[in-house]
């Protein structure tokens, strides 16, 4: 197996605090810059599992940059500098308290509520007669927010989002606006991979200049779900299930073995052949969704080296 690195503590220059998130590890710097380090924790359920999952965090930081320079034409974002395979700088900002969830088609949690006869999802009406993995006729924005107790996510309607003064309505417009335009292009770039995006989520935050840009991750395999687009059709006529790339395999192993993150749960074990295979899945994806060879990050001393590196590019600053 693998080094893999599942928790930071780093004092860099300036630092003013640090926030350890359930994957991300978010250091704030003076003169209004924070610095992300995407570890290699995996998330399921809204719980970290015990074993982090070897290559994850370069993975996703860098599928992350990539969408973010592809669509930065579109919509601004945080991003300034990537100095190391698991770290990205960029702007603070106030982050807004609501995730853009945005779905093409009837899958995953839309799916679930389906299936118990659910047809409002987020104040948005599903039409009757579909079966799980439909596309619907257009993309629905279906948001989810922080509940109040927990660290769990929650359906919020647009309308609620406003009437409850989270997002004002001025603000909600552009990232409605915002998060169709990322969909779109998102599309776009998957179908030139052979792969669909079914489904995924922005975030968004406000500068001190109060401008709007997307924040976090984008189109990664943790805040996205992809089919291959070859057989899809045929699958679906057949009523078989979706060749997908995305980490819903890693929740329907869970739910095979009997979690899903409720009270009394107990997380299966996840053995070395398991994660490996893991890993094995996030580097297809990234192959995929980015159409370049995956190239492994030396891992014999990550801490040194996302020191190192973060010190030299703050040294040029």
């Amino acid at each position: 197996m693998s080094n893999t690195i599942t928790n930071t503590n780093f004092n860099f220059p300036g630092q003013k605090s640090v926030y350890h998130g359930k994957v991300r590890e978010v250091y704030t710097l003076e003169n209004d810059i924070l610095l992300m380090i995407a570890t290699d924790r995996l998330s399921a359920f809204d719980v970290v599992m015990p074993k982090g999952i070897p290559y994850k965090g370069q993975i996703l930081n860098q599928i992350a940059n990539q969408m973010m320079r592809d669509t930065e034409d579109l919509v601004p974002n945080w991003l300034l500098a990537t100095p190391d395979p698991n770290v990205a700088i960029g702007k603070a900002c106030e982050p807004f308290k609501v995730e853009m969830v945005i779905r093409g088609y009837l899958s995953g949690h839309a799916a679930r509520e389906y299936k118990l006869g659910k047809r409002i999802l987020c104040g948005v009406k599903m039409p009757e007669g579909m079966i799980e993995n439909d596309q619907f006729p257009l993309p629905i924005i279906t948001p989810a927010t922080k509940a109040e107790m927990g660290d769990h996510d929650e359906d919020i309607s647009r309308e609620d989002i406003l009437a409850r003064g989270i997002v004002t309505e001025a603000d909600y417009l552009i990232l409605e606006d915002y998060t169709k335009k990322l969909f779109e292009r998102g599309t776009e770039i998957a179908a030139k991979r052979g792969l669909i995006l079914v489904d995924t989520k922005y975030e968004f935050g406000k500068t001190k200049e109060g401008k709007i840009v997307l924040i976090d991750e984008i189109h990664t395999p943790d805040s996205s779900r992809y089919f291959y687009a070859d057989g899809y059709q045929e699958r679906q006529e057949k009523g078989e299930p979706q060749k997908q790339l995305s980490k819903e395999f890693v929740r329907q192993w869970l739910i095979q073995n009997n979690f899903q993150g409720l009270e009394g749960q107990t997380v299966p074990e996840m053995t070395d052949a398991y994660i490996e295979t893991v890993s094995e899945r996030y580097i297809e994806l990234y192959e995929k969704i980015s159409g370049s060879t995956f190239i492994k990050a030396d891992v014999s001393e990550i801490e040194k080296r996302i020191e190192k590196n973060v010190l030299s590019y703050l040294s040029l600053k």
